[in-house]
């Protein structure tokens, strides 16, 4: 049902909902060996990658799964919390640790670098990523704070794909 120019605000599942669904696919992808989880992105949708970073207070291994695209040999994601307020503890740790590790679907491991894509470059990818999800400037503005557009990019000196360990 259109309202005409009004823009409606987008409809979220209850927050308990959105952490349950991200809990259910973190055991599936452990129960699974990581064989069920992840996906590449196709033409016009985002794949899932397990990121690992470095926790920032315990420096301790923290992994999570995070939907992205490829810009090139780039990997992008968006620093969203459910789209809730707050930024996401992985954003938080790579900000702090840059170095990273990302495992994609078919076994590949890139070793990565994050960091927050900003000008020129965030107007691309935010625009890419809208093309992706057409309600994604109504679940930003739902935030208080501008989301970080991530840009995961091949480890400076290190090779793109490392095995699996």
């Amino acid at each position: 049902m259109s309202l005409g120019n009004r823009a409606e605000k987008p409809r979220l599942p209850p927050r308990w909902f959105i952490r349950l669904a991200w809990w259910v696919h973190r055991r599936l992808y452990r129960v699974f060996g990581g064989r069920v989880g992840l996906w590449r992105p196709r033409a016009n949708g985002w794949g899932a990658l397990r990121l690992t970073t470095t926790g920032r207070r315990t420096g301790q291994r923290r992994s999570v799964i995070i939907g992205y695209f490829e810009d090139g040999p780039n990997l992008v994601s968006l620093a969203m919390n459910g789209w809730g307020d707050g930024e996401p503890a992985w954003w938080l740790n790579l900000r702090t640790h840059p170095d990273a590790v990302v495992d994609l679907a078919g076994g590949q491991r890139r070793l990565v670098r994050g960091r927050a894509a900003t000008g020129d470059e965030r107007s691309r990818l935010w625009t890419r990523w809208g093309e992706i999800d057409t309600n994604l400037d109504a679940y930003a503005a739902l935030r208080s704070s501008e989301t970080a557009v991530v840009v995961l990019e091949p480890r400076p000196g290190g090779s793109d794909t490392v095995p699996g360990s």
